[in-house]
């Protein structure tokens, strides 16, 4: 649904139209909602970027990439004709103002909301912000959504939202969190806020600990140069990793629109416990691949598929904990890294064990509960829990695991998967800005990762070696085996 008072946008301008990300994510995903009838009818799509091209040339590029990026089977060719038809391009620089007057001109001027995707470089933010509105393409009826990476630190995330803020109020602002366009993130809320069984015991009470795993097989993928100035804790973990902690640990929010959840988010953020120089060595990883074997196959180190010697993290293990009375106590796990053994996205809940087993007269061990929130590359909800195994006992009661999985793939089948992104763009042309990271949230998340990076430096920790194909540093299991936990592995 639109947000309040809004109108849907006529007009869908992206910048960095002929890049990598409309590529892949972009451009098919609103062909799946073209596919579904979801694009309102007038709306039309205005790509942009440096490269020479023309309408046809666009159209060609997008039914590429459509065709390789969207499963053959769902691929309607009349649809996919009357998606291109929508389709328009004009070469610009956005250094260039006269060329913002060509992009406003191009823009259809019928009164309807134009919605704004920059997918640029962060140095770049500035002079197209200041274009856009020169062009007059900032005003109450344009909204601009802004991909990562937004700064590198508090302060130079203050300076981009501080520019942007000069030309887009608040409301206007969409910055995306592809993570939390994905299915399983936004099924969190459901699982917790939509069944009474969860809810009461989602608590120190009963629950023990919490680990969150972002795990990747791949290396640098041809991203070296921006992945050596941020690093695993940047590049992961102040956004996707935190997002997810904060959906974890929120409280209940009133309803389900953008104020109610943002304001419960940014209260977890804020009450994050500071890693400091006293707390660091205890509660922080980092490491960095060495060669290894990823999957089978031969990787290099880093620093070799970099092309020089670096002291940029690919892996990263947090302690993180959240004051206040809910989550007293209970520490929360976070790892990310590359070349590790296996893709992975995962919440694990680990509920306390039992205060009494009375099985244990006959032998039987029990196993504390466990939740896994698998949200790639499958996306599964498992509830592990103790049942007894058959039989007649003779030698002692024997329990066991059992999960119930709820596969969103079978319970779902009817259900086209979508790309996250499908979500968000079509919530970008709706104007609502639920599922979208306000700037507060971004701001308190930074100066949370500032305070473990100034840690780092003071207390002169450098990365660990680990093979690639690896869980991370040995000091990673370390982290958690110190307080009798073991990761998900």
């Amino acid at each position: 649904m639109s947000g309040p008072g809004r109108l849907k946008a006529t007009t869908l301008i992206l910048f960095g139209a002929t890049g990598d990300l409309a590529a892949r994510m972009l451009l098919p995903s609103l062909f799946g909602l073209e596919l579904d009838g979801l694009l309102p009818d007038t709306l039309q799509v205005l790509g942009t970027a440096r490269s020479d091209g023309t309408d046809d040339s666009f159209r060609d590029r997008a039914r590429s990439a459509i065709r390789e990026h969207v499963p053959g089977a769902t691929i309607d060719e009349a649809v996919l004709e009357r998606f291109l038809a929508r389709l328009h391009y004009l070469p610009l620089d956005v250094t260039d103002a006269a060329g913002f007057q060509r992009l406003r001109q191009a823009a259809r001027d019928d009164g309807g909301e134009i919605a704004i995707f920059l997918s640029t470089a962060p140095s770049l933010f500035k002079a197209t912000i200041d274009n856009l509105e020169a062009a007059g393409l900032a005003g109450s009826r344009v909204r601009l959504a802004l991909e990562k990476p937004l700064g590198t630190d508090l302060a130079s995330s203050r300076e981009i939202n501080d520019a942007v803020a000069l030309a887009f109020a608040e409301e206007q602002t969409f910055r995306i969190d592809h993570y939390l366009g994905k299915e399983t993130v936004q099924n969190l809320l459901a699982l917790r806020f939509a069944n009474v069984l969860f809810e009461p015991l989602w608590n120190a009470n009963f629950i023990d600990h919490v680990q969150i795993t972002v795990a990747e097989t791949i290396g640098l993928e041809g991203r070296g140069d921006y992945y050596d100035g941020a690093g695993a804790l940047r590049d992961m973990v102040q956004n996707h990793m935190l997002q997810l902690l904060a959906l974890v640990a929120m409280e209940p929010p009133a309803s389900f629109g953008a104020t109610a959840i943002r304001d419960e988010k940014v209260k977890v953020l804020r009450s994050l416990r500071p890693i400091d120089t006293r707390t660091v060595e205890s509660h922080a990883v980092t490491g960095q691949y060495a060669a290894g074997a990823v999957l089978g196959q031969p990787v290099p180190a880093y620093a070799d598929e970099l092309g020089r010697a670096s002291a940029t993290e690919t892996f990263v293990a947090l302690k993180a904990h959240v004051d206040n009375w809910r989550w007293a106590g209970v520490p929360f796990y976070l790892r990310s890294g590359k070349r590790l053994p296996e893709r992975r996205t995962e919440i694990v809940i680990q509920f306390r064990p039992v205060p009494h087993s009375m099985f244990a007269s006959r032998g039987a061990q029990t196993s504390p509960n466990r939740l896994i929130i698998a949200i790639q590359p499958e996306e599964n909800i498992a509830l592990e829990l103790m049942a007894k195994m058959p039989g007649l006992d003779r030698n002692g009661i024997r329990l066991r695991e059992v999960p119930l999985d709820i596969r969103l793939s079978d319970a779902f089948a009817d259900t086209r998967r979508r790309i996250a992104y499908e979500r968000l763009l079509l919530d970008l042309i709706e104007g609502d800005p639920t599922l979208f990271v306000r700037r507060d949230e971004v701001e308190a998340q930074w100066q949370w990762i500032d305070g473990v990076r100034a840690a780092w430096t003071a207390a002169g920790v450098h990365p660990r070696p680990y093979g690639a194909g690896n869980w991370g540093p040995p000091a990673a299991i370390a982290l958690t085996e110190r307080a009798g936990v073991s990761w998900n592995d």
